[in-house]
C-alpha cells in the first residue's frame, strides 16, 4: 500500500503542513514506501512538502508525481498539456521542488488530446535516457492509449480510480495491463474518503471541498450512496474491523500488481488504512462485500461534465 499526498495540500479544506509532515514521515516509519504528488497539487505545495519530509530518507522511498495536469487561474478548471516541452520543463521543476536528483515513477497525469500519445512518451523516455526519471507511468488512460504508449517505451504503471464504488477498470484497463505487465495503482480506494463511512453529510464540510462538485456527493446521490456504505459498516463491525479497513483490504485482494495509494492527511487516519494490509478476507468475505456494494447500485458519475472530459476515452 502507497500514500496518496494531494489531500495534504489541497481539496479537503485547508492544509497542515505540520500534520502533513508528520503523516509522511508516520507512513515511512510504518513500512509504506511508495508515495505519491503531482506538480498541480497545490499547485506545486504538495511536491515541496513531500520533498521535506523525505529529506534524508530518500532512499526509504519509492516517489511518484505527474506532469500534464495545468493549474489554471483561481476558480478555473485545469487544462491538460502533454507537449514535449511543456514535459521537460514540468520535470526539472519537480525535481527542484522535491529537492531529487530523480524521481523514480514519471506520470503523464492526463492525455492530451491535442498531443498524440506517442509524442508525450517519447519526451518522457527522454528524461529516463538523461536519468532524470527511472521508470513511466500513465494517469486515466484508455487500454487503446496504453497500448500505443508501451510500444513508444515500456509503461511500468497506470494509475486510474477504483474502488467498490468505482470498479470501471476491471473490464478495460486492468485487464491491458496485465496482458502487458503493467502495474496498476488505484488512487481513491476508499471513494473520496465516503467508503469509510465517517462522512455522513457535506454540510459541515469547507466550502473548498472537492468533493461539492462531484456528483456522488450531491444531495439525492449522497443518500443513495449512503445506504451502500451502511451496509459495508455492518459487515466491517461483524469482521471486527472499520469500513475503511474492510474496503482497502478488498482492493488489496484485487492482486500483487494492484498497489493502491489510500490519501490522508492525518497520522490517525494512515495508521487505520496501513492496518487493512494485516486483514485476511476469505472468498465468501469477498462475495459479501461486493454484494454489499455492488457498482450498479452506486449513484452519480465519478467527476462533473469538465473532469469527465479530462478521462482519456481512446
Amino acid at each position: 500500500m502507497g500514500l496518496g499526498c494531494m489531500g495534504m495540500s489541497q481539496s479537503y479544506g485547508a492544509p497542515d503542513e505540520a500534520e502533513g509532515l508528520a503523516t509522511i514521515r508516520r507512513a515511512l516509519d510504518l513500512g509504506v514506501t511508495f508515495l505519491d504528488t503531482a506538480d498541480v497539487y497545490g499547485p506545486f505545495t504538495n511536491e515541496e512538502l513531500v520533498g521535506r519530509a523525505i529529506a534524508g530518507r530518500r532512499d526509504e522511498v519509492v516517489l511518484a508525481t505527474k506532469c500534464g495536469l495545468v493549474a489554471g487561474a483561481p476558480g478555473d478548471a485545469p487544462h491538460v498539456d502533454g507537449s514535449p516541452k511543456h514535459i521537460r520543463a514540468a520535470c526539472e521543476a519537480s525535481l527542484r521542488r522535491l529537492n531529487v536528483p530523480s524521481i523514480d515513477l514519471y506520470y503523464l497525469h492526463r492525455v492530451d488530446p491535442n498531443t498524440p500519445i506517442e509524442e508525450s512518451v517519447r519526451a518522457m523516455a527522454d528524461l529516463v535516457d538523461e536519468g532524470k526519471v527511472r521508470f513511466l507511468g500513465l494517469s486515466e488512460v484508455h487500454s487503446r492509449t496504453l497500448r500505443r504508449a508501451h510500444r513508444v517505451h515500456p509503461i511500468t504503471a497506470v494509475q486510474s480510480e477504483y474502488s467498490l464504488w468505482t470498479r470501471d477498470p476491471e473490464v478495460g484497463i486492468l485487464p491491458a495491463c496485465r496482458e502487458l505487465g503493467v502495474g496498476f495503482v488505484p488512487f481513491s480506494p476508499l471513494g473520496r474518503g465516503f467508503l469509510s463511512g465517517k462522512l455522513r453529510s457535506l454540510e459541515g464540510a469547507p466550502a473548498n471541498d472537492f468533493r461539492r462538485g462531484l456528483p456522488r456527493f450531491q444531495e439525492a446521490n449522497f443518500e443513495r450512496n449512503l445506504a451502500l456504505v451502511d451496509r459495508l459498516a455492518e459487515l466491517a463491525k461483524e469482521k471486527g474491523c472499520t469500513a475503511a479497513q474492510l474496503a482497502l483490504a478488498w482492493v488489496l485482494s484485487r492482486g500483487e500488481d494492484v498497489v493502491p495509494i489510500p490519501g490522508t492527511k492525518r497520522t490517525r487516519y494512515l495508521e487505520e488504512n496501513v492496518a487493512a494490509v494485516d486483514l485476511d478476507l476469505t472468498r465468501s468475505d469477498l462475495e459479501h462485500v461486493e454484494r454489499a456494494v455492488p457498482s450498479r447500485e452506486v449513484a452519480g458519475e465519478r467527476y462533473g461534465p469538465a473532469g469527465m472530459a479530462r478521462v482519456d476515452r481512446g
